[in-house]
């Protein structure tokens, strides 16, 4: 049976400052339960209960499972283990099994990338493996997101991981492919490195834009880089295709990154939106 869940960044819910208008955990989570979802990932630190008892109980209330939570933290400073193990715990206590890092720079927002050295790449691989064996501990599974505005965004970047880690990975159909990877051609060439996925759609145009610099993520993100599954370029079909055929069996978790406009006409589109990606993904699951 295919294991279908959310994340709150669909409905807008992001980590980043001022990224947008941010809806009440019990709209979200309302919303969720009210399309025949049955878990959900964490969303940003401290938009859900941080404490496992609370988490386990709003949860409930609403019929959702947890599934695991990202968490974005500068890998290549390794200062943040315990900020990450503290995640995994929380996953674990309140029943997620995956934590899902990112590499982040430790600069707000994903619209700049500075160089790393040899020396801070190093570092990241090194910290994500220490990461990896303490949440291992506690029963968590830790993937790796390559990430737009990460440091792991690039094709090159993504291979010189798989080759240098042997951690699994999150495939983000969106995040790989506005960072220039093919997310079938990945799958295709490293199958059991599939840890999780993250199933997104997104407008090929406007990726091009922020490969080239022509716009910011940020930017494309409000201007619609990101869309309901079947109404963009990833080939989502060769995608689940692959995932079965190599016999993947972990969650698909439905993400189209949202950023709300002040403006409350809007609220409405992350539950028309993800409905259309449920019935999308139904139809090919067929």
């Amino acid at each position: 049976m295919t294991k279908v869940a959310a994340a709150p960044i669909s409905w807008g819910v992001c980590e980043v400052p001022d990224w947008g208008r941010v809806l009440p955990p019990e709209r979200v989570l309302g919303e969720m339960t009210a399309l025949g979802i049955s878990a959900t990932e964490l969303g940003p630190p401290g938009y859900l209960p941080t404490a496992a008892p609370d988490l386990v109980t709003l949860l409930d209330g609403y019929g959702l499972g947890l599934v695991g939570g990202f968490f974005a933290t500068p890998l290549h400073e390794g200062s943040t283990v315990d900020e990450a193990v503290a995640v995994a715990e929380l996953l674990a206590t309140a029943g997620g099994d995956v934590l899902v890092l990112a590499a982040a720079t430790g600069l707000d927002g994903y619209d700049e990338r500075p160089a790393l050295s040899d020396t801070e790449w190093a570092t990241l691989v090194d910290t994500a493996g220490r990461i990896a064996e303490r949440a291992a501990a506690v029963g968590v599974r830790t993937v790796l997101h390559p990430h737009v505005g990460t440091h792991v965004e690039t094709y090159a970047e993504v291979e010189r991981f798989v080759h240098d880690s042997d951690l699994l990975l999150c495939v983000d159909t969106g995040h790989l492919l506005i960072g220039g990877t093919d997310p079938v051609d990945l799958v295709r060439r490293h199958p059991r490195r599939v840890g999780h996925v993250h199933l997104k759609d997104v407008r090929e145009d406007l990726a091009e834009r922020v490969r080239t610099g022509a716009t910011t993520y940020t930017q494309a993100v409000k201007d619609g880089i990101y869309v309901p599954l079947g109404a963009g370029d990833v080939d989502l079909a060769a995608m689940l295709k692959l995932l079965r055929d190599n016999d993947y069996d972990g969650w698909y978790v439905l993400e189209q990154d949202t950023a709300l406009p002040d403006d409350t006409a809007a609220d409405t589109l992350p539950r028309t939106h993800t409905k259309q990606s449920l019935d999308h993904l139904a139809r090919l699951m067929a």
